[in-house]
């Protein structure tokens, strides 16, 4: 009898457990679809909380769990979430391939330029990420935070003219006042 008693409290433990987890799974079906997600936070801090928009710690660690076998999104939107999920997580190899599948999704989209340009620099990949925020700055010459973006890389390899280039820019560019202000910080810290 006292078996029994343990294997059933057992049991209903597990169904408590099991059903959490398949609320938490599929709650994002229920939820109301939000729009694309624009632009980050610029950081010069890796992990940018304004990265996460619309995202809990739980969706970053499901996409971001070892054991999680990946299909490949065909949505722009899905794409630039799961891009968002891994960047945020550290996991900047997987964000710089989902940023680059959502190039030709919108060729022209300084932004996605941006975001990959800034994950390549914390991949080490210097060369490409200086290479994909020229190919930014030339599809939109009016973005501010690309600008910021490339004065950051810049400053951080040693480029300090490149770096004030584009930092001055990014100051005279666009109407965003927060990017202004760091641009303008960051051109005081250059040498």
């Amino acid at each position: 009898m006292n078996r029994d008693k343990k294997f059933w409290t057992l049991l209903l433990v597990f169904q408590v457990f099991f059903g959490l987890a398949v609320f938490a799974v599929t709650r994002e079906y229920y939820m109301p679809e939000e729009s694309l997600p624009r632009g980050h936070t610029f950081t010069a801090a890796p992990a940018a909380s304004g990265w996460s928009r619309g995202m809990t710690a739980t969706d970053v660690a499901r996409l971001t769990s070892p054991g999680l076998v990946e299909t490949a999104p065909s949505d722009p939107a899905e794409i630039y979430q799961r891009a968002e999920a891994f960047f945020v997580g550290g996991q900047y190899a997987q964000a710089a391939q989902l940023y680059e599948q959502l190039l030709p999704f919108s060729p022209d989209d300084a932004e996605i330029y941006n975001n990959l340009g800034l994950t390549l620099f914390y991949l080490g990949r210097t060369d490409e990420a200086l290479a994909r925020l020229n190919e930014g700055v030339a599809k939109d010459s009016e973005h501010q935070r690309i600008w910021l973006t490339l004065g950051y890389v810049n400053a951080r390899l040693g480029n300090i003219e490149e770096a004030r280039e584009a930092l001055t820019r990014a100051t005279e560019t666009g109407g965003n006042a927060s990017i202004r202000e760091a641009a303008m910080e960051m051109l005081a810290e250059l040498p």
